[in-house]
């Protein structure tokens, strides 16, 4: 059974999407992929099961009943590759951002001790292209925030790269990770060190989408903000088995 899956949550992303499945599958390891796609309207989950007999049980889709938002997508892809049995779980875009070479260096960091690994912005500098200084200085600042209000010593919090070993998403109660945008990311990299899980923070450069439109929005950031002090306070109730 190959150890690693790749979950990808799309929603119009058929300029991308078979490029993107092209190259994971180029990649010399054998990654599996698992196509989280909310009803996208442009026919993306066709493409993508177009593709599954060249790809026989290496290409996965779940299609779900319209917009539910990137964090019920990931769960679903999570408990999906619990199921099955993956050991390292990856969470990745679908347009180019994160450049599928580096699921090697994240599978790496994880074989080498830790337990959750990141593709990490901040890390050295700041590795960003193509996105305009606003933007920019938003995601940085946004990482500082989380640092400050809730002492996480984490560098890029808001990053959508991830490796996680199996262990740490059996351990999480993933029912109980309630935010759906971006501060999605924020919570189950929170959530992951209360356990007292490894993180490791591996550098690359983000690319900014060259295809297909961008699905953040001011509703996604509001939840970001506020939702962050939230969590804070919610923790210091909670109690949190070490994994």
């Amino acid at each position: 059974m190959p150890d690693s899956i790749v979950i990808i949550p799309t929603y119009n992303e058929k300029e991308n999407i078979e490029r993107m499945i092209r190259k994971v599958f180029s990649l010399p390891h054998d990654f599996h992929l698992l196509i989280i796609d909310d009803g996208s309207p442009d026919g993306t989950a066709n493409i993508v099961k177009n593709l599954q007999p060249e790809f026989s049980e290496r290409l996965y889709i779940e299609e779900r009943a319209g917009k539910q938002g990137l964090g019920t997508a990931y769960i679903h892809g999570f408990k999906w590759a619990i199921k099955n049995h993956y050991d390292f779980i990856f969470e990745m875009d679908a347009d180019f951002s994160h450049n599928p070479d580096d699921l090697l260096r994240l599978r790496d960091a994880c074989i080498e001790g830790a337990d959750a690994a990141i593709g990490s912005r901040y890390i050295k500098g700041v590795n960003v292209v193509n996105w305009p200084m606003s933007r920019v200085l938003m995601s940085f600042f946004a990482s500082v925030y989380v640092r400050f209000i809730t002492g996480i010593d984490i560098q890029d919090s808001t990053a959508g790269f991830m490796c996680y070993k199996r262990k740490v998403l059996e351990t999480l109660n993933l029912d109980k990770i309630k935010f759906v945008g971006y501060a999605f990311q924020i919570e189950m990299k929170y959530t992951t060190l209360k356990h007292n899980f490894k993180i490791v923070e591996v550098p690359i450069i983000f690319t900014d989408r060259t295809a297909g439109a961008s699905k953040m929005s001011k509703g996604i950031f509001r939840e970001a903000f506020f939702g962050v002090i939230q969590m804070k306070i919610n923790s210091i109730f909670r109690k949190y088995p070490e994994g």
